[in-house]
């Protein structure tokens, strides 16, 4: 995918058992002489059982090695996007886990544990937002706080997002002299996108990364804090390393569906 990059070993992974390439081996066995008896030209080794694969073990937050390896380029395959797959739980794989849980309907939690390693090897894909499924298009869930870009009729991305808190706040529009009141809200309906702006934008509420404007002056943007519940003022915020590629993916005049179902 555009924008991102992964780093895979070299080592091979069968069955989720690591096998490192290379040779094993002993000292040669001394030949039989005096006093020592001739292996049975019969005898045959007892059968044994392969050892069976370890169970990943659970994650939190902090995490670091194989296992997370393996979550990172799970998630990237699936199309969330944790970032590098370093083998480090960090912020950009958490949020990527919370957008994982909450399309297939877990607990959302920087934990990951039985259910979502199950939920991992037999995911649900994302449901449509709306009647029309443009082949290209954004669908946008507020209930569960996620985005869902897709290219050609299949999801190329999934997203955590945070979207208006619904507070109340005053705020001057650009050129107002009078401040005007209202709640912080992402509307709901069928949009497009429309303006757009390359890095740092500064508005009346603040600084937006990488704007595409979609419905007046609400935007997907980049933000340095995307909490799992909604924060904005109304605009759609994104983890900051999945901005940074957003426009690509994105044209203008791309269907916009927002939809909070049930």
């Amino acid at each position: 995918m555009s924008g991102r990059s992964a780093h895979v070993g070299t080592m091979l992974i069968a069955g989720g058992a690591v096998l490192v390439a290379g040779c094993a081996g002993g000292a040669p066995g001394a030949a039989p002489g005096k006093g020592t008896p001739s292996a049975s030209p019969t005898a045959s080794p007892a059968p044994t059982s392969p050892a069976p694969s370890p169970a990943p073990r659970t994650l939190k937050a902090g995490a670091k090695g194989e296992d997370v390896k393996r979550l990172q380029r799970r998630l990237k395959q699936l199309g969330y996007d944790p970032g590098r797959a370093d083998g480090r739980y960090g912020i950009s794989t958490q949020m990527a886990v919370w957008a994982f849980q909450k399309v297939n309907r877990l607990k959302v939690s920087s934990t990951v544990g039985k259910r979502t390693w199950a939920a991992l090897d037999a995911p649900k894909a994302p449901r449509p937002m709306a009647k029309r499924r443009e082949a290209d298009r954004v669908d946008v869930d507020l209930r569960r706080q996620y985005l869902v870009v897709y290219r050609d009729g299949k999801p190329e991305l999934i997203s955590h997002i945070s979207s208006g808190s619904g507070e109340y706040y005053c705020a001057k529009d650009r050129g107002a002299t009078v401040a005007r009141c209202r709640y912080a809200t992402t509307g709901t309906g069928d949009f497009r996108t429309g303006r757009r702006a390359s890095g740092w934008e500064v508005s009346p509420l603040g600084r937006l990364y990488n704007p595409i404007y979609f419905n007046g002056g609400i935007a997907f943007h980049g933000a340095l804090d995307v909490p799992r519940y909604p924060a904005s003022h109304g605009c759609v915020r994104l983890p900051m390393h999945i901005a940074e590629y957003f426009p690509e993916l994105v044209k203008t005049g791309v269907p916009v569906h927002v939809r909070r179902p049930e």
